[in-house]
């Protein structure tokens, strides 16, 4: 067993929020958009990181999701919600 999984194997629970964040934006948000607005905030991720995110095959740093919340507008709370639940 791996030390650092959830119990389904995933890296992170803040993924699939994430993904769905990112989606729901309208315009719909690209996983390279994401990553441009992610650099305006000092975080260095590109495309590639954020799928592995998205997929839950990368962890988060705490800085990196205080710039997801800060760019979703939602709470770092909401990120790590489970995934069959909205963010509030």
């Amino acid at each position: 067993m791996f030390k650092n999984r959830a119990g389904d194997g995933r890296c992170n629970l803040c993924g699939a929020q994430i993904a769905r964040l990112r989606r729901a934006c309208s315009p719909r948000m690209s996983q390279r958009a994401l990553a441009d607005r992610l650099q305006l905030f000092g975080v260095d991720v590109d495309k590639n990181a954020i799928q592995r995110i998205e997929s839950g095959r990368r962890f988060v740093t705490d800085i990196e999701l205080a710039a997801l919340a800060a760019i979703f507008q939602v709470s770092c709370d909401a990120l790590l919600q489970p995934p069959d639940q909205p963010a509030p």
